[in-house]
C-alpha cells in the first residue's frame, strides 16, 4: 500500500507540472525516476522508451504506466496512468463545458514560458542520456543518423519518421555492435504481467479493433464514439501531436465537432500539463448524442486503452527478449537512436518555435544550469519560468 500511495503521489505531481508534450514528459520521468529516485537504471529506462516508441499509443503515458507497474504492480500501473492523466483531463473537460479558449485564461507570455520549460527539460534529458547511451563512436554515430533521419526525412516520411529512425538504429546496432551478454533489470516483474494475462490483453485488443466497427454500424452513438477513439489510439505511433490528424478525421470530418472548436481545444491541450491524449476528454464532451461527462470519459478511456493493452501484451516477452545478446545489441542501437530522435525534436519544433530572441535564450541557459548543476526539480523550474512570463510574448 505504501508503494501504491507513493506512485499516486509522484504521478499526480507530474500530471500537474509536466508541461511541454510527450518528449518533455520523457525528460521529466527520467529526472524523477532515473536520476532522483533511481527506480531503474538509464539503460533500462531507455529500453522502455524504445519499446513504447515501437508500439502504437501514447508513448509517454505507456512509459509512465510501465514505471508504476514496476513499482507497485498492476494497480500501480493503472494508478500512475490515472494520476498523470486526470489533471489535464479535468481541465480540458472544464474548457469544453465552459466554451473557453486558452487565450482567455492564459496570456501569451505564459504560453511562451511553458514552451521554454519544455526546451530546458528535453535538453537536460538529451544531454544526460547521450553520456550514458552514446558513449562510443559507433553509438554516437547511430544517434546522429537518427537525428538526421528525423530532421531531413520528415517531409517525405511524415508521422512514421521517428519509427523509421528507431528501426534503422536497431538493425544497424544488431548488425554492427558486438553481441555481449549483459545483465538487465526486468521492467516489470513477471508476477505482475503473466504470459496468460498478456495473451488475454492481446486478444481483447484484436477483438475490439475488429469488432467495434461492426458494432457501430447499427447507429449507436456511444459505440460509434468508442470505435472512433479506439481506432485512433490503435493506429498512432509515438503519441502526442501525431494523433491529431487521426482525431480530426474521426471528429471534424464526421461533423461531430466544428473545426474552430477542434483548434481551440488543441490550443488548450498544448498550454496545460499532462498527456496530449487527454484532448479526447475535450472532444468527447462536445460530441452530440451523449452527455458531456459520459462522452468525455468514454473518449478518454477509448483513446488510451489500445496502447495500454498492447504494452501489457508484450511485456513478458519483452523482458525475456532483452536478455538475449543479439537483442541487446539491437537495443543499444535503438537507445542511441532515441537520443538522436529526442535531439532532433529538441531542435524542431521545440527550439524553432520557442527561442525568438536573447531573453528566451537567457532563460533557457539559466534553466539548464539550474537543472544540470544545481539539480533544480522540474516543478521549481516551471514556477521560475512562469514568473518570467510578464517579460515574454
Amino acid at each position: 500500500m505504501q508503494r501504491l500511495l507513493e506512485v499516486g503521489r509522484i504521478f499526480l505531481l507530474l500530471g500537474l507540472t509536466s508541461f511541454g508534450g510527450p518528449i518533455a514528459h520523457l525528460g521529466y520521468f527520467r529526472q524523477e525516476f532515473v536520476e532522483k529516485r533511481r527506480w531503474l537504471q538509464e539503460k533500462d529506462y531507455a529500453d522502455l522508451v524504445a519499446l513504447c516508441q515501437f508500439l502504437p499509443g501514447p508513448a509517454s503515458s505507456q512509459v509512465g504506466f510501465a514505471l508504476g507497474l514496476q513499482r507497485a504492480g498492476l494497480a500501480g500501473g493503472f494508478l500512475a496512468w490515472l494520476a498523470f492523466t486526470l489533471p489535464s483531463a479535468l481541465l480540458l473537460f472544464a474548457f469544453a463545458w465552459g466554451s473557453l479558449t486558452f487565450q482567455e485564461v492564459l496570456g501569451t507570455g505564459l504560453i511562451v514560458s511553458l514552451k521554454l520549460v519544455a526546451v530546458v527539460v528535453v535538453a537536460h534529458a538529451v544531454w544526460g542520456m547521450s553520456k550514458n547511451l552514446c558513449p562510443d563512436p559507433a553509438r554516437a554515430s547511430l544517434g546522429l543518423l537518427a537525428a538526421l533521419i528525423v530532421l531531413l526525412a520528415s517531409p517525405w516520411l511524415g508521422v512514421v519518421t521517428p519509427l523509421v529512425a528507431l528501426i534503422t538504429g536497431s538493425l544497424l546496432g544488431w548488425w554492427f555492435l558486438p553481441h555481449q551478454q549483459e545483465t538487465t533489470t526486468a521492467i516489470a516483474e513477471i508476477s505482475y504481467v503473466s504470459k496468460r494475462l498478456a495473451k488475454i490483453c492481446l486478444l481483447v485488443f484484436v477483438l475490439l479493433f475488429l469488432g467495434l466497427p461492426l458494432l457501430a454500424l447499427p447507429g449507436s452513438a456511444l459505440v460509434a464514439l468508442v470505435d472512433a477513439f479506439y481506432r485512433a489510439g490503435a493506429l498512432v505511433f509515438g503519441g502526442g501531436h501525431v494523433v491529431l490528424p487521426l482525431l480530426e478525421a474521426e471528429t471534424v470530418q464526421k461533423g461531430w465537432v466544428a473545426a474552430d472548436e477542434f483548434l481551440a481545444g488543441y490550443g488548450v491541450a498544448q498550454a496545460i500539463p499532462g498527456p496530449l491524449f487527454t484532448f479526447a476528454a475535450y472532444l468527447g464532451a462536445l460530441i452530440p448524442g451523449t452527455s458531456a461527462w459520459l462522452g468525455a470519459l468514454v473518449a478518454l478511456v477509448s483513446l488510451f486503452l489500445p496502447g495500454l493493452l498492447l504494452l501489457l501484451a508484450v511485456m513478458p516477452w519483452w523482458n525475456q527478449l532483452r536478455q538475449e545478446s543479439w537483442a541487446q545489441s539491437g537495443l543499444k542501437g535503438a537507445n542511441a537512436s532515441v537520443v538522436g530522435i529526442l535531439g532532433a525534436i529538441l531542435y524542431d519544433p521545440l527550439i524553432t518555435s520557442s527561442l525568438h530572441g536573447p531573453v528566451e535564450l537567457a532563460l533557457v541557459l539559466t534553466g539548464l544550469v539550474l537543472m544540470q548543476v544545481w539539480k533544480l526539480p522540474s516543478w521549481a523550474l516551471v514556477l521560475l519560468l512562469l514568473a518570467a512570463a510578464p517579460f515574454l510574448g
